[in-house]
């Protein structure tokens, strides 16, 4: 799977989707993002290795916690597909446009 299908795939899940919301804001400790979420501190866990796996967040030890915070490389990537294909959507509307005023009936 290449890394914007898992990122996408990653981001389907509304949990997870609101763990990396909350770790875009600002770095987060597993015990501080569990604390905010009606499910278990190993589920949080989970979401976030999936998160991880998917290259949205990174993790550094900071004496015996573990803090994840985004990670820019997997957010660039998925930047660069999202912006071709929003480049390729912009062109086709540009056609269209064009030829709609082209012949207005």
């Amino acid at each position: 799977m290449t890394n914007h299908s898992a990122a996408f795939s990653a981001l389907a899940d509304p949990t997870r989707r609101a763990i990396f919301e909350r770790i875009a804001k600002r770095p987060q400790a597993v015990g501080e993002l569990a604390s905010a979420f009606p499910v278990s501190r190993p589920a949080v866990s989970q979401h976030l290795q999936v998160l991880k796996s998917a290259k949205l967040v990174a993790c550094r030890t900071q004496g015996t916690r573990n803090i994840y915070q985004i990670d820019p490389q997997g957010i660039g990537e998925m930047r660069v597909w999202l912006d071709r294909h929003w480049e390729k959507a912009l062109n086709s509307f540009q056609k269209f446009v064009d030829t709609q005023e082209e012949d207005p009936s």
